[in-house]
């Protein structure tokens, strides 16, 4: 799979003077367009819009300071319709507009073109199994909340002891389906995974599709197969190392791909550091033209 990531990746870099086609770059990586993107923020650490973002305006910087064309003339080699539009771009990536770059030779960001290879660890195991699970509904409270890579996410934190015991202890009664007992889930807003982005969090519990409680929220998830990652470790380094490795081993050696759906997690909350065991939930769908390598 990582040879046809690389594939795709050389596709994009052909496009980077028009408009990228991701479609197309997810056809040759053999995965949805979805799964890509998403795969593709994992492995990279930063959104595939990014990524295209800083290598367009590498190669643009690079022919602003050779100053054989005019700034207009880099500007619509590489997509952008106006010289402002073209500004604003490259002064995201390198913290100066174009024409200061050509006038003073300011120090400008490059980033490398990427590839992905394989790295042997040899020190994670991760216990799994494949689920079909028929529609449920998700029912609790939701709040929206930042991606933390590292260390207790503050935000999910104080949503989780915002709970009041009335709220809690129906959610205890509605309970009754798999996953089991009180859980975490989350939608998220875009196909980034880097820090900060955000998601829809909800600490709720499984209940039938039917049911409504006025004073909970309900989120519903549609029939599906999902991914069951049993973990156990230090809280909330095992958690995040988990999911982390999901994407970045898992994916990439199994014939399956991501698919739209909040991801799943029961735990049983402790204090930092302390052991603890998990159970993390990823909506999957077979990729039937892709073997696992």
């Amino acid at each position: 799979m990582l040879e046809r990531l690389n594939q795709a990746l050389n596709h994009l870099e052909a496009d980077l003077h028009r408009e990228v086609d991701v479609a197309e770059a997810a056809r040759i990586a053999a995965v949805s367009e979805y799964h890509f993107r998403r795969l593709f923020s994992a492995l990279a650490g930063m959104p595939l819009p990014v990524y295209v973002r800083r290598r367009r305006m590498t190669l643009a910087a690079a022919e602003v300071l050779a100053g054989e064309r005019t700034l207009l003339d880099v500007a619509v080699r590489y997509g952008y319709g106006s010289g402002e539009a073209f500004a604003r771009a490259f002064r995201s990536v390198h913290g100066i507009g174009p024409g200061e770059a050509r006038r003073t030779g300011a120090l400008l960001t490059a980033q490398p073109r990427m590839s992905f290879r394989v790295v042997v660890e040899g020190s994670t195991t991760m216990r799994y199994r494949i689920v079909e699970k028929e529609a449920f509904r998700i029912v609790g409270r939701k709040t929206r909340v930042p991606l933390v890579h590292e260390g207790v996410n503050a935000a999910a934190a104080a949503h989780l002891e915002s709970l009041d015991e009335q709220a809690i202890v129906r959610m205890k009664e509605l309970a009754g389906r798999e996953p089991e007992g009180i859980l975490s889930a989350a939608v998220y807003l875009t196909d980034s995974r880097e820090e900060g982005a955000e998601a829809d969090y909800w600490i709720g519990v499984a209940t039938s599709p039917e049911t409504a409680i006025e004073e909970l929220h309900a989120l519903d998830v549609p029939a599906g197969t999902w991914a069951v990652f049993d973990n156990d470790g230090p809280y909330p380094s095992a958690l995040q190392e988990l999911w982390r490795d999901v994407f970045t081993q898992w994916f990439p050696s199994n014939p399956y791909t991501s698919r739209p759906g909040p991801e799943l997690l029961r735990t049983q909350l402790v204090e930092i550091g302390e052991e603890t065991h998990s159970q993390l939930w990823i909506p999957i769908e077979r990729d039937s033209g892709n073997a696992a390598a």
